[in-house]
């Protein structure tokens, strides 16, 4: 459910910013076209407002999906409220993500990785493409 409530948010945010044919597929490799940009949005639950240094994550098995732009959203676990946390490029992500092994400890914001992921900081996100 929260995956879903991130698209939702997504399509609405980049509608509103692009003024663009946004529309929502939710495939496999992307959920979101913008014009001919491939959007994938990661969704993480959350019991807080995000900060800037709080990480964006992409799963390591996730990796091979066909998109050109990651879209993160955070959702409060009641489910009240989202936060737009922004996108980035597929390419740059991984060129500037720190990988981290399941159970290690973000030093930023002291999570416990549940499992092999790649991590980016929110403040190293653009507010649209």
């Amino acid at each position: 459910l929260v995956g879903f409530i991130g698209e939702e948010v997504a399509v609405h945010v980049l509608k509103k910013l692009h003024q663009r044919h946004v529309i929502h597929l939710n495939t496999y490799d992307y959920d979101i076209l913008v014009d001919d940009i491939r959007v994938d949005v990661k969704t993480k639950s959350t019991s807080v407002a995000p900060l800037p240094h709080y990480s964006n994550s992409v799963a390591s098995f996730n990796t091979s999906q066909k998109c050109d732009v990651y879209a993160f959203v955070r959702v409060k676990k009641d489910l009240t409220t989202a936060w737009w946390c922004g996108v980035i490029e597929k390419d740059l992500f991984f060129k500037e993500a720190v990988f981290m092994k399941k159970g290690q400890m973000d030093a930023d914001n002291k999570y416990v990785v549940k499992a092999d992921c790649y991590n980016l900081p929110i403040s190293q996100l653009r507010q649209n493409i």
